[in-house]
């Protein structure tokens, strides 16, 4: 009786007032509702804090990033740049009182530097003309550092009538007579070459300074952290390949005085990457990122100092079996803040720059690159699985945080972002594997559950505790499932051996880590072992094209962005294995080894493939390969191609769409929700 009655009071009563509302999930339209904080900067007074802030408007299916400025006390934050305008790497004058950032605003063809006065009113005022636009922005004394692709033997004006013409030209067709010619998703004009100039802050010509030093920077990609000016504006520190071979190229370190012409290769004795230049503030020493295997990204990277009177090296924490990264000096030279991946976590240390001690200062949850003030003053941006970049501030001594925003607090007020945890299982030859499982909201563990295994790709980029919008763990498990991300064999952030454990032999450490960690869940009372999916993408794509061609308890599998054909990827413009252990037609038994369309005699399990055309990472006759492969073979199979999206899905409207296909296709093999 009293069963009845609830009902009948749900039917004559609004449900509002019978009961509180209920929460909401994190679905994909929470996720392109939320406004996305990037890294921060601190001027060097302490009184500013800016952080670049994008909002996205789903109709128009187009981002939108304005620069914020925020008061330590985390009471305030209001925009300083307009909606609409394209902003970005905002940096302050060296006495605070100016903020410089690229925007590309008004008749603007390309980025260019803009200066705004933060001690007074006034509108930002652009500070270049520059018509093959400007990026890598520093402002060190007094002029402003930048970063342009240009046409090497031409003046501004002709570069100007260069590009002109290119845009005009009704020719397509494109010409490359070396390597490189992509990077990611966009192709390199080999008649263009990366070069640092300089302006002064009070306006006049334009300076090149890399470019009488008859050295570009790196052709694929080049960004701030490619070079670095020391205090007194004599010496310029830049990343540029030191031999000649393009195919496969080694980045040093040159060190030149800025107009001497002359420049000199610090680095030339190591034949990996020398990188992350970085001048002290006391302009005495140089550090920087080096690595000892060239080929393997992956590879430890020491931070490394170089006395530049004494011309002497040292290298910090040797012995750490951690890559230091996203670092940045303390103001008086003496130590580093870092933002480190430590055992699947984006952790603060600090580290001493007399004898490489290394400190954790945080401890649970990702960080950005922290930013400092002359006062000593910490902040970075801030993220977990449960809520995306917060800005906060740190206190070095204990790591305890302030939260400096107020954004999407309000979005995520009603919604329910279920729990995570770390487990520990094991995995191939019995060694432990650190795994993270996300519940779904209101999990009860007397009941089943399905499981939808996700493959981090890299393959050496661990899943850490961050908040994640291209594949959120959280979002997959609002649909009802216990989600998983195992930590294999080959990711990073557990140290060199672990992460070099599957070179050359991509497969098998990582596979049998896979298929462990589901039967862990197998095991777990709260799994339905016959509703189990898997996924991945990149090198998570190429390890469920491998499970596909083995036996696996999988009902159902999604492979997106796979390197599917270790023959073909050699279209690509990173060939894998080739620069560390030989083409195929070298060592012919890798590849026939570890290449995934070799199962496809066994392939029949029903699979999703999705690809994007300006994918140059893993072109995209990787996709329609297996989705041909699937298709004569009769499997269950559909394909996914997005003509305008990279080896990421970034579009609003695309985004949106490649979650709910995803989600139609798991649900049709395995029921969500607990039974």
């Amino acid at each position: 009786m009293k069963k009845i009655t609830m009902l009948l009071l749900c039917v004559l009563m609004p449900v509002a007032s019978a009961f509180a509302e209920p929460s909401k999930p994190l679905s994909v339209d929470v996720l392109w509702q939320l406004s996305r904080i990037g890294n921060p900067t601190i001027s060097p007074d302490g009184q500013y804090i800016i952080a670049p802030v994008t909002q996205y408007d789903v109709p128009e299916d187009k981002g939108s990033t304005q620069l914020w400025l925020f008061n330590q006390d985390g009471k305030s934050q209001r925009a300083i740049t307009a909606k609409g305008l394209r902003v970005s790497e905002p940096v302050f004058s060296p006495d605070s009182r100016t903020l410089a950032f690229i925007s590309q605003r008004d008749k603007d063809e390309v980025g260019q530097v803009y200066l705004l006065p933060l001690d007074g009113p006034g509108e930002a005022q652009r500070l270049t003309d520059v018509p093959s636009g400007v990026k890598g922005l520093k402002w060190v004394g007094k002029h402003l550092y930048f970063i342009s692709s240009i046409f090497p033997a031409k003046n501004w004006q002709e570069i100007a009538e260069q590009l002109t013409v290119d845009k005009d030209n009704k020719v397509s067709a494109r010409q490359w007579n070396a390597l490189p010619y992509s990077s990611f998703d966009h192709w390199i004009d080999e008649d263009r070459e990366a070069h640092v100039f300089r302006i002064a802050a009070k306006g006049g010509s334009v300076e090149a300074v890399t470019l009488p030093l008859n050295k570009q920077l790196p052709r694929s990609s080049q960004s701030a952290a490619s070079y670095d000016i020391d205090p007194s504006e004599t010496w310029i520190a830049f990343n540029a390949n030191g031999w000649d071979n393009q195919v496969d190229p080694k980045t040093d370190i040159f060190l030149a005085k800025i107009g001497s012409g002359k420049v000199e290769n610090i680095t030339s004795a190591n034949q990996a990457p020398d990188t992350n230049p970085s001048f002290s503030p006391d302009g005495k020493t140089l550090a920087f990122t080096r690595q000892s295997i060239n080929g393997f990204y992956a590879d430890t990277a020491k931070l490394t100092l170089l006395d530049l009177k004494r011309r002497s090296e040292k290298v910090l924490a040797d012995n750490w079996d951690r890559s230091v990264t996203r670092f940045v000096w303390t103001p008086n030279s003496k130590g580093f803040y870092a933002a480190i991946d430590d055992a699947a976590t984006r952790r603060i240390f600090y580290i001493n720059a007399s004898n490489g001690k290394v400190n954790a200062i945080t401890d649970a949850t990702n960080f950005s690159q922290p930013a400092i003030a002359n006062d000593g003053t910490l902040v970075a941006a801030n993220d977990s699985f449960l809520y995306p970049a917060q800005l906060v501030s740190i206190n070095p001594k204990n790591g305890n945080r302030t939260r400096l925003d107020h954004f999407n607090d309000d979005i995520l007020a009603d919604v329910d972002m279920g729990t995570y945890e770390s487990v520990t299982y094991k995995g191939y030859d019995n060694q432990d594997i650190q795994m993270w499982v996300h519940y779904p909201a209101g999990f009860d563990r007397s009941k089943k559950y399905p499981l939808m295994m996700l493959i981090h790709g890299g393959p050496h980029n661990a899943i850490s505790d961050g908040f994640h919008y291209r594949w959120n763990a959280q979002t997959f498990a609002s649909w009802g499932y216990v989600t998983a991300w195992p930590n294999f064999h080959g990711s990073n952030s557990f140290g060199q051996d672990f992460a070099d454990s599957i070179n050359p032999d991509w497969k098998n450490k990582s596979l049998e880590d896979v298929l462990k960690a589901t039967e862990w869940f197998k095991q777990q009372p709260w799994i339905d072992s016959e509703r189990l999916v898997a996924g991945g993408a990149s090198y998570g794509g190429y390890l469920t094209s491998i499970i596909l061609g083995q036996e696996h308890p999988f009902k159902a599998l999604l492979i997106h962005a796979a390197v599917y054909n270790m023959y073909s990827q050699l279209a690509a413009d990173f060939a894998v294995h080739s620069p560390r252990f030989g083409n195929y037609w070298d060592n012919p038994e890798i590849y026939k080894a570890i290449s995934p369309h070799y199962g496809a005699a066994n392939f029949n399990t029903p699979t999703l493939v999705i690809h994007g055309q300006l994918d140059y990472r893993v072109p995209v006759g990787q996709g329609f390969e297996l989705f041909r492969t699937l298709q004569t073979r009769g499997v269950e199979s559909r394909m996914i191609y997005f003509p305008d999206e990279n080896h990421w899905i970034m579009k609003p409207n695309n985004s949106i769409y490649w979650y709910n296909q995803v989600q139609d296709w798991m649900t049709r093999f395995a029921e969500p929700g607990a039974k």
